[in-house]
């Protein structure tokens, strides 16, 4: 199983599901995680979540006041205000 992602804002669960590669922006600048990443925890800064999930499918968030949370395989986004782009 490869890498765990859940997103989520105050008020919802905005995208949940697996990604090969995840980059979200933090107040240190932009990481990106993979499955294997080490512990990790970050406060995130106002920019996109961008997911790559498995099958090579983007997806899009826009993200703010909150932090990312990365522990054995599993990558948790917690923001304010979060919402996938169109």
């Amino acid at each position: 199983m490869g890498l765990q992602v859940t997103l989520v804002s105050a008020e919802e669960e905005v995208w949940t599901g697996e990604a090969s590669l995840v980059v979200a922006k933090t107040i240190e600048g932009e990481i990106g995680f993979m499955q294997g990443h080490e512990p990790m925890l970050a406060i995130l800064a106002e920019g996109q979540v961008r997911i790559t999930e498995p099958s090579g499918n983007k997806v899009i968030a826009d993200a703010r006041d909150g932090f990312v949370s990365m522990e054995n395989n599993r990558l948790t986004v917690v923001a304010g205000n979060a919402a996938l782009s169109s």
